[in-house]
């Protein structure tokens, strides 16, 4: 009874505090097959169920592997205020510079994606179809991260500013309530020359919309009525407190289509780098 227990309760956190929430880790990860050229698509398809179901495998292993939290996010701003002007790219030497306990403290996640871009390619070099398919379900998983601007701040769950929670609020209540009416297609996937240099980029990306997605919610929070604020929600079978419908509408209007691109680029991001070195569009898997 108390292992299950703790495991519900292990749920329950992942459900709330998950990177981009289940539901919108899912639909990045099946939807981005549907960007690959064709001759990668199908066996993506064949095996879509798969990597659905692991697309939050990456999420789960932080309650078993402590070295695990550290590839999803990058606080970028603890290396100043233009970050990506200053952090080498390459990982010596930012080691070098910062020292490697350093960059564990304060995230790994761009040097994560280069290093399981990697492993995809070993993989598929090997034609290990397990590795491939276990492989893209965590190099996807830690794109998607990297599009999250909270994942690039030392102030990811607006802890340091009394915005307890918005971390839920921008990437799983938004996704969940309006990505039905999101535009999601992102075109076609197109290989990717430095998959470094691209994870690095996507970081940059994100951390310049950081600061918008924290002082929004604060402008909002000022004006909007206290008392409607929060609702009990639905999660699985159980009501728990959570921001309510109205209030992430008004925050969602406010961000003029933010999470919807954000989900859109991650589409497209988790596709190209699925395309491994050595396998141009026309190459047969």
């Amino acid at each position: 009874m108390k292992r299950a227990a703790t495991f519900a309760i292990c749920i329950l956190v992942l459900l709330t505090t998950s990177s981009w929430g289940f539901f919108a880790h899912y639909k990045i990860g099946r939807l981005a097959v549907y960007t690959l050229p064709k001759a990668m698509a199908g066996f993506y398809k064949a095996n879509i169920d798969y990597l659905t179901e692991h697309a939050i495998s990456a999420d789960k292993r932080r309650y078993v592997d402590s070295a695990e939290a550290r590839r999803h996010f990058l606080n970028a701003d603890h290396f100043g205020k233009y970050p990506f002007k200053v952090i080498p790219h390459n990982w010596y030497d930012a080691a070098l510079k910062y020292t490697a306990d350093t960059l564990d403290k304060y995230g790994t996640v761009p040097w994560t994606i280069q290093y399981q871009y990697y492993r995809l390619v070993r993989a598929f070099k090997e034609h290990d179809t397990t590795a491939i398919l276990n492989t893209s379900a965590n190099l996807g998983h830690y794109i998607a991260d990297a599009h999250v601007p909270l994942h690039l701040t030392q102030n990811y769950n607006g802890q340091l500013t009394g915005q307890d929670g918005i971390h839920a609020l921008w990437e799983s209540r938004l996704p969940e309530l309006f990505s039905d009416n999101y535009r999601l297609y992102a075109g076609r996937a197109r290989y990717i020359e430095n998959p470094l240099n691209e994870a690095f980029r996507i970081c940059n990306s994100s951390f310049k919309s950081a600061d918008t997605v924290l002082r929004f919610e604060r402008m909002l929070s000022k004006t909007f009525p206290a008392e409607k604020k929060y609702a009990l929600v639905l999660h699985g079978k159980k009501e728990i407190k959570d921001y309510s419908a109205g209030y992430a509408k008004a925050y969602h209007m406010m961000l003029h289509g933010m999470v919807e691109k954000r989900m859109r680029s991650a589409i497209l991001a988790v596709a190209a780098f699925g395309i491994p070195h050595g396998l141009t569009q026309d190459s047969r898997i």
